[in-house]
């Protein structure tokens, strides 16, 4: 099984609850995921591809099949990303200079990577070929540079949020992958916020995996 991507494209993959939640508020500074992050992306975690792309296992070991599609799919054709300064880490450390994001010293991204920010700071080159960025710019100016740096492969809105919906509500985003796992959070960002009548610009899919996770897909041609 396997998942079409169109290149160039401009795209979005996100988990999120039956309630539309993105982002949960359970964190201590014992536990700063929270027990509810775990919940949200079980499914997705479960799987040989995240298992091998972002934990770094050799084994094979991990769920396949309609899941694991889709996680692969994350990661193909992919040439540079964008992300909001909380999905690096700035907003746990946002005055340290040294402070190097929470994605280790080889992180899964393996492209240049635009972090939006208004603190500016030099980028970061880290091994296995990600750079972080820091950008002030706005979604079009951002997406720009990202487009320049993909050179021709996709352009991924890594999240969080409040970042995709930025790029939705400016109609930049030509596929939007949501994984709806079965559980209600109550509390947290919603990504659907503002967002009405979103559906009239795509062809929407929708597959159930095993795990009960709903993929649901809004794509355009872009």
């Amino acid at each position: 099984m396997s998942i079409p991507i169109s290149t160039g494209a401009v795209r979005a993959d996100l988990n999120i609850s039956l309630d539309g939640f993105v982002t949960t508020t359970d964190q201590t500074p014992e536990n700063p995921m929270g027990e509810d992050w775990f919940r949200l992306v079980a499914a997705y975690a479960a799987t040989r591809t995240f298992r091998a792309r972002v934990l770094g296992e050799t084994s094979g070991a991990g769920t396949t099949g309609v899941d694991d599609a889709y996680a692969e799919a994350y990661f193909a054709g992919v040439g540079a990303e964008i992300m909001g300064a909380g999905m690096f880490g700035l907003h746990d450390n946002p005055d340290d200079p040294d402070w190097r994001g929470w994605w280790g010293d080889e992180p899964p991204f393996h492209v240049p990577v635009f972090v939006l920010t208004h603190t500016p700071r030099a980028s970061i080159e880290m091994a296995g070929g990600t750079t972080f960025h820091f950008l002030t710019a706005t979604p079009d100016e951002a997406l720009a540079q990202a487009h320049a740096a993909a050179a021709g492969k996709d352009v991924r809105i890594g999240g969080g949020a409040t970042v995709v919906r930025e790029f939705l509500t400016a109609g930049l985003i030509d596929r939007l992958h949501v994984a709806i796992a079965p559980i209600l959070l109550g509390r947290g960002i919603r990504l659907w916020d503002d967002l009405r009548g979103l559906e009239s610009g795509y062809e929407v899919t929708a597959e159930t995996a095993p795990s009960g996770t709903i993929h649901l897909t809004f794509h355009r041609d872009h």
